[in-house]
């Protein structure tokens, strides 16, 4: 008795179909240029080192990497067209602390959730943040700019890369700890920080360390402390927080590459790798280290966690600081 094949349903070839295109796609990865959102203006630390990066990671893929600064809303606006692209890798994120934690407890009306709309690749680097002056300021020590605050209220005013940054919280932390009510200024990044401070426009700002570091070195502005717990082995002649006025002080910034949620773990694994390879190059470690940054990379998995352990901590702080009424 013959037995007859029964003729296999178009929908389920159509399934196998795409299964294998997404396959393919998924093998040949990346065959087109790659968009690279950087939501600050140039001149910011997260650009500067996207941009010191960009070239390897490129060599690493043999595709252009394109970046494409998307700026404000703090770094949302350029997550948010991360978030909502299309998940096949060839739009990628630079998120930095407050854009992926500092945010989503500042912020009710988010366009986005950070855990659950956007894909982790890796960690790229940190780096303290910097209270600067403008030359003409009279300021040149912390304890001179918490003693004129408490002396002369709303004499005093300090510029920040925008509302819900790291910088920002780093700002309203120090207001909260020193007792202080300088008057906060939201900029669209920290490299329209130092312009200003530079041009004297503003007395005081908090800046990171790529933005500033050649602008301090020429004496053009003034540092007068750094965030982080000890000094910074590229200015060990600056005091930090903690031994100037303000103890037990400390706040670190960093930033890292995500992708849409749903982009295939494969691609995902693609994209690790080459900026992983990228960051443990010595030539550009030495480059981002000397901007003062410190290159992090990661797995995913480990900036997946390092993401939700940094949005308990900064709802820790956003709760003390009171930084919603700014």
């Amino acid at each position: 008795m013959r037995r007859w094949l029964q003729p296999t349903p178009a929908w389920a070839l159509a399934f196998c179909l795409a299964g294998l295109v997404t396959a393919s796609a998924e093998e040949t990865y990346p065959t087109r240029p790659i968009r690279f959102i950087v939501p600050f203006p140039p001149g910011g630390s997260s650009d500067v080192v996207a941009r010191l990066v960009q070239p390897l990671v490129e060599k690493q893929l043999g595709q252009p990497v394109v970046v494409d600064n998307r700026s404000g809303a703090g770094g949302v606006i350029g997550l948010d067209v991360v978030a909502k692209a299309a998940p096949d890798g060839y739009t990628i994120g630079l998120g930095a602390a407050g854009a992926l934690a500092v945010n989503v407890s500042m912020n009710e009306k988010m366009p986005y959730d950070p855990q659950k709309d956007l894909a982790p690749v890796t960690r790229l680097a940190e780096t303290p943040f910097i209270l600067a002056a403008a030359n003409s300021s009279t300021e040149t020590s912390l304890r001179e700019v918490i003693a004129r605050a408490k002396n002369q209220p709303d004499s005093l005013s300090i510029g920040y890369a925008g509302n819900g940054t790291a910088m920002h919280l780093t700002a309203q932390l120090f207001n909260h700890m020193a007792g202080t009510h300088i008057a906060l200024v939201p900029y669209r990044g920290s490299g329209p920080v130092t312009a200003d401070l530079l041009a004297g426009h503003i007395p005081l700002g908090i800046t990171d360390i790529p933005s500033s570091l050649s602008l301090i070195k020429a004496r053009q502005i003034k540092a007068l402390a750094i965030s982080s717990r000890k000094r910074y082995p590229l200015m060990p002649e600056l005091p930090t927080f903690d031994e100037t006025g303000v103890p037990r002080f400390e706040s670190i910034g960093w930033f890292g590459i995500v992708a849409p949620k749903g982009t295939p773990p494969a691609v995902i694994a693609e994209l690790n790798a080459a900026f992983v390879a990228a960051l443990k190059d010595p030539e550009l470690r030495d480059r981002i280290l000397a901007l003062g940054a410190d290159p992090t990379p990661s797995t995913p998995a480990e900036f997946a966690a390092f993401i939700a352990s940094e949005i308990v901590k900064w709802k820790q702080v956003v709760a003390v600081s009171a930084a919603k009424e700014n």
